[in-house]
């Protein structure tokens, strides 16, 4: 079965015309904008994680992972590697719980804060990425809810949304089932779905600074149990 896709002239009449090509336009120069100042601002603290995570653990610093874009295009999305690396041929879960051996001790503090994420501000200013909208999925996933998908991959996908907010415990949650991946396919992401779907129905500049601003609260107050 191939990847939700979604063209462009499908996309008429979806979210794209709903909210209107200004607010489009705006959300666009927000995110190159936000993404711009946010790598010059941050960019001490990036090259710290990078030379750390190098010298933590064999592999490279960033983790590149496909995900599906806009309209179903597939991208490259960047984080910090806080994983070890796999043995060569070794196929596991795309998803992680807590406890999971393959994390390193550094990976789990940088989860925890959800500084792993910061790369993908590269990847909102390559236009891959949004700083709000759903979260990109990987196509294996995606592929188990082909209708919602055409519809929430008619915008790009973002770096925080709804979703991100409710299940930033998301790793507990799993390791609570005996096999976290179907888990997070057939009860979380279904949940996850509806958010996105929430998204799709709210989304406004005024939703977007919303959802910017609880984002940047709970990542200067963690959860005590997040990873």
């Amino acid at each position: 079965m191939t990847s939700p896709q979604l063209s462009q002239h499908s996309a008429h009449g979806t979210v794209a015309s709903r909210v209107g090509k200004g607010y489009l336009r705006t959300k666009r120069a927000m995110d190159l904008t936000f993404a711009s100042f946010g790598i010059v601002l941050l960019a001490p603290l990036m090259a710290a994680i990078a030379l750390a995570v190098a010298v933590s653990s064999r592999g490279p610093v960033i983790f590149r992972q496909q995900r599906l874009g806009r309209y179903g295009s597939p991208f490259n999305m960047y984080k910090f590697r806080s994983m070890r690396v796999s043995v060569p041929g070794a196929v596991g879960p795309l998803v992680t719980a807590t406890g999971d051996p393959r994390v390193t001790p550094l990976g789990r503090q940088l989860r925890r804060y959800k500084l792993d994420e910061l790369p993908q501000l590269v990847n909102v200013l390559r236009g891959d990425m949004s700083l709000v909208g759903p979260r990109p999925e990987v196509a294996r996933y995606a592929r188990s809810y082909p209708e919602e998908y055409r519809r929430i991959l008619s915008i790009r996908p973002g770096i925080t949304d709804f979703a991100t907010l409710e299940y930033r415990d998301e790793e507990e949650l799993l390791a609570r089932s005996a096999d976290p991946e179907s888990a997070y396919v057939n009860e979380v992401l279904p949940k996850k779905i509806d958010l996105y779907m929430r998204y799709l129905d709210e989304c406004s500049l005024r939703t977007d600074m919303t959802v910017l601003a609880l984002t940047l609260l709970r990542v200067l107050r963690p959860s005590a149990r997040s990873r």
